[in-house]
This record gives C-alpha cells, sequence and structure tokens, in this order.
C-alpha cells in the first residue's frame, strides 16, 4: 500500500515538472512572448535543473535542448521508479534493461507531448467560450495555433464554430492509440 501511494507520488510530481519543461520547450520552439506571467512561472519553476543542464548540452538550430534532455531524464527515473516500487528485478535483468528503460522514457515523454496538446486545445476551446481576454490566452494561442492551422485548410467552418479542435483531439488520440502503444509494446516485449 505504501509503494503504490509513493509511486502515485512520484508519477504525479515527476511528470507535472516534465510538462513545465516541455512548455518551457514548447514556449521556445512557438515562439511565445515570455512577457506573460504564465511564461515567467514555467521559466520560473524549470531554471533550477535547466540552466545548470544548458552548460553540458548546447542549444542547436535555436532550439534549448537542455529542455528536452531534462524532460527524458526526470521521465527516465519516474519510470525507472516505477519499475523498482513494482518489485522489477533490475539486478537479474543485467544491462539489457537499461536500452528498454531509456526506450520507455522516451515513449512516456511522447505520450505526455500528446497529452499536453489535447489539455492545451481543450483550455484554448473553453476560453474562448468563457474569457479570451485572460493573460493565458495568448500562450495557449500561441502553442495551439501550429497544430491547429493545418486542420483549417482541410476542415471547414460549421454554422460559424470551428470544429478543428474537435479533429485535434480525435488524431491526437489516434496518435496515442496506434503508433505510442505500438512503440510501448514492442519495448515491454523486450524485457
Amino acid at each position: 500500500m505504501i509503494e503504490a501511494a509513493l509511486k502515485f507520488l512520484i508519477q504525479t510530481l515527476g511528470n507535472l515538472f516534465v510538462i513545465a519543461v516541455l512548455l518551457r520547450f514548447m514556449m521556445q520552439l512557438f515562439r511565445v512572448p515570455f512577457r506573460n506571467p504564465f511564461a515567467q512561472f514555467i521559466v520560473a519553476i524549470t531554471d533550477f535543473a535547466v540552466k545548470p543542464l544548458r552548460r553540458v548540452v548546447p542549444g542547436l538550430w535555436g532550439l534549448d535542448w537542455a529542455c528536452l534532455v531534462l524532460a527524458w531524464l526526470v521521465e527516465l527515473l519516474v519510470v525507472t521508479a516505477g519499475y523498482w516500487l513494482d518489485g522489477f528485478p533490475f539486478a537479474l535483468a543485467g544491462g539489457k534493461v537499461w536500452p528498454v528503460m531509456l526506450g520507455l522514457a522516451a515513449v512516456k515523454l511522447l505520450s505526455l507531448t500528446v497529452y499536453l496538446i489535447i489539455g492545451l486545445t481543450l483550455i484554448r476551446a473553453v476560453l474562448s467560450w468563457v474569457n479570451s481576454d485572460t493573460p493565458l490566452m495568448p500562450v495557449v494561442y500561441t502553442l495551439t495555433e501550429p497544430f491547429l492551422r493545418p486542420l483549417r485548410r482541410i476542415v471547414p467552418m460549421v454554422a460559424n464554430i470551428d470544429l478543428t479542435p474537435l479533429v485535434l483531439f480525435i488524431l491526437c488520440q489516434l496518435v496515442l492509440m496506434v503508433p505510442v502503444l505500438a512503440l510501448q509494446r514492442a519495448l515491454l516485449g523486450s524485457l
């Protein structure tokens, strides 16, 4: 019972931090203005880990790769801790288990990224109906627009309602169900 509670706590806190680091990476990738209070909050809670890692992992092509490496390493810790708390025999598995753990961490990171896109799109849809003047809206708009804009070329408006968030939800769920699940099963099958 204590192991389940500890596993829940590690997964929750670890994944929340990974989401914050992924948000930081995406905000830089999509050029979100960092003068926004929400953007400043994300930078403030991730700076303690990102800044030291930048000395080791340089930026390339104008992107902060230290954020992605940090997210992947934290997810690796979360996955490894989860298996350890479940009683996985790391000592008996030998060295072949670590490439699988690295792969599982990458798959979990991809899965969290897709869930982050779903969550941001949902927040955008709700805010557009409730309060489009909130300080959070410019950040959410900038982060979701690169995913929704290509879909608007294909999906027409129906009675002045934009259905592209719904289409994006469906596409994200398909990504989670087919390639992400297949990768996870393939990695777990090699244990």
